[in-house]
């Protein structure tokens, strides 16, 4: 075979062909001229008849045969002084390869110069309008469509680029994602494309990775900008999905030339079938040193899953100080063993990515999933799958077995005390931290029965019911919890009665029993009581004083939130909402936040998310 190439590589049937392309685009303003077309009418009904023509003599010129018009079907040749001298140079167009050039070009180059590359992978019939980008239609439970049709571009870009990060909120994350995900239509003056993009950019800073790929997948990959582009690889890393992204890289060829796109390239090309172009990409990638030499490997080593030759790649992780998103992607999808340095205390990103990953080992999707489940990555349900999945593997030992089996017993134990006992050691236990271990417990805490032995213990097991929205078995026990206990603050915050206002000498008790740093809980029950209309002014106005804070208060993002809640438009409250409550832990909120939030989404309907966020804020302050 390497007989029959030259140097270059091309073998002498390819390089003639290019060749010819190249004269073909040179030489396309000459015409030959082709034989006068014949009658294909039997004899008798050509209309008129052709008259008989002389033999022509042996020294005169044949002329070509008339048509019906008398017009001469062959074109004319050109006079003598307009032919071309054969010694005259021939003008070639400005920026048109060179015979070298095309042959070093590989197909996709070529069918971009040409102008053969498809501007759309998608049939005309099969794609998507814009005029509603999201996941979940109304129907669904997503928000209304139009929401924000009619609202300034100018916000709703404000809001969405000013949301850096996670929330401190389990409940005001689910509200968020909800709110995100919906089937909207883009605000007036905002490109569908762009509104797309500023959606999957926050879904992505704050772990959802898998709606944030669905969300993008929502619109044709022929619409998408460089913002959608880089949202979305974003997303298809985070999920694992490395191959996900090849139509957008094959469509978009040349738009990137950074080294993550390259590799990408690469990939595509071994899992389109081009293996040998792919390997041969990626040997001069590690010997040019694009990257360093562990993401190039990791690209081979996924590559080559496509390939025929199944080439063994060794990773070399020595001198590897730091765990990527492209590395993790990779090595987990591949199935490579990452040293145990680069995963112990990796960050919150591996954490969140590892509770939702299916191709990891289930302790390692346990050792994130408190984190997820904490934050609303992870629903309560899908906590107690994973965990009923940890106790049927005999194999699995250390905290996730011990979790399992403690949770077995809290759902079947033999006696009441027996499910307390286990739940009470999930939620001291550092395995879930914390909070994560009342999400785990939720179903298990809503089983116990009402009763007047397990006061002591009602603001936790109604804490863990609420973590799960289980707001009317958290309400059974109202008979039983104690004024001005922590269970009485939790069930006058979640309770959905709009009636009595909270009595004041029970909101003066928890103030006075309260042990949170700096009276965080009380300030952040008065909040949530006034956001929500069940406690008088008069009483606002006395514990605002006692707690040295000011609800009255105005800035320019709450006159924002206020606004939206008095033109009743719940997506752009949940995303003002969402601005409002970024952090990393309880701390980083105030009760003047909270007290806006939670009055807002009231007025817009959102009651159930008001509640929760307010009992959460509570339960965790």
């Amino acid at each position: 075979m390497s007989a029959n190439r030259d140097k270059t590589g091309k073998t002498p049937l390819r390089r003639a062909l290019l060749a010819g392309s190249a004269a073909l685009v040179l030489c396309s303003t000459l015409v030959v001229a082709q034989d006068a077309p014949t009658s294909l009418l039997p004899p008798g009904f050509d209309d008129p008849a052709p008259a008989p023509t002389p033999r022509p003599s042996a020294s005169a010129r044949p002329t070509p045969a008339p048509t019906a018009g008398g017009t001469p079907v062959v074109q004319p040749l050109p006079s003598a002084g307009s032919a071309p001298s054969a010694d005259a140079p021939i003008s070639v167009p400005d920026g048109l390869p060179s015979l070298s050039e095309l042959e070093s070009m590989d197909p996709d180059e070529l069918d971009e110069l040409l102008g053969l590359k498809p501007k759309y992978d998608i049939p005309p019939a099969a794609r998507r309008s814009m005029s509603r980008v999201g996941i979940l239609a109304a129907s669904e439970g997503g928000l209304p469509p139009m929401s924000l049709a009619n609202q300034p571009a100018s916000i709703i870009r404000a809001a969405l680029a000013g949301t850096k990060g996670p929330l401190v909120s389990r409940w005001g994350h689910i509200m968020l994602r909800r709110a995100l995900a919906s089937r909207l239509a883009a605000p007036v003056g905002m490109n569908p494309v762009e509104f797309a993009a500023l959606r999957a950019d926050v879904l992505n800073r704050m772990g959802e990775y898998s709606a944030a790929r669905v969300l993008v997948q929502d619109v044709d990959t022929s619409n998408w900008d460089k913002r959608l582009t880089n949202a979305a690889l974003t997303a298809y890393i985070g999920t694992g999905d490395v191959v996900g992204a090849c139509p957008a890289v094959k469509l978009q060829g040349g738009a990137r030339d950074d080294p993550q796109w390259q590799m990408l390239q690469s990939i595509c090309d071994a899992y389109s079938g081009q293996d040998v172009r792919a390997n041969s990409q990626l040997n001069r990638a590690l010997s040019r040193q694009i990257a360093p030499a562990i993401d190039v490997l990791l690209a081979q080593r996924y590559a080559g899953a496509a390939g025929r030759g199944r080439r063994a790649i060794t990773l070399e992780w020595e001198g590897v100080n730091e765990l990527t998103p492209w590395r993790f992607a990779l090595a987990t999808a591949v199935g490579a063993e990452m040293p145990a340095s680069l995963l112990d205390n990796a960050g919150a990103y591996y954490e969140r990515v590892s509770a939702v990953a299916p191709m990891l080992a289930l302790p390692q999707r346990a050792s994130g999933a408190g984190r997820a489940a904490s934050e609303g990555i992870l629903s309560s349900a899908a906590m107690v799958d994973l965990y009923s999945q940890i106790y049927a593997v005999e194999e699995i030992e250390g905290s996730p077995a011990q979790i399992a089996a403690l949770l077995q017993t809290a759902y079947v134990g033999a006696d009441p005390q027996a499910r307390l006992a286990a739940m009470k050691n999930i939620w001291n236990g550092d395995g879930l931290r914390g909070y994560g271990g009342l999400v785990l417990t939720a179903y298990a805490a809503a089983r116990m029965p009402v009763s007047s032995e397990f006061e002591a213990d009602t603001g936790q097991l109604i804490a863990s019911m609420l973590a799960a929205g289980l707001d009317r078995n958290a309400l059974r026990w109202a008979s039983v919890v104690e004024d001005g206990s922590q269970g009485w603050a939790l069930l006058a915050l979640a309770g959905d009665a709009r009636g009595d206002a909270v009595s004041s000498n029970s909101l003066d008790q928890f103030l006075d029993d309260d042990p949170s740093a700096e009276q965080r809980k009380s300030k952040f029950l008065l909040a949530g009581l006034a956001g929500l209309g069940r406690v008088e002014q008069s009483a606002i106005n006395n514990f605002s004083s006692r707690l040295e804070i000011d609800l009255g208060r105005q800035s320019k993002w709450s006159r924002l939130i206020d606004k939206a809640a008095e033109v009743r438009n719940p997506a752009l409250v949940a995303y003002l909402a969402g601005v409002g409550m970024q952090g990393e832990g309880w701390d980083r909120m105030t009760a003047l936040h909270l007290y806006h939030i939670v009055s807002a989404l009231n007025r817009v309907g959102m009651s159930a998310e008001a509640r929760m966020i307010a009992a959460e804020a509570v339960a965790r302050g």
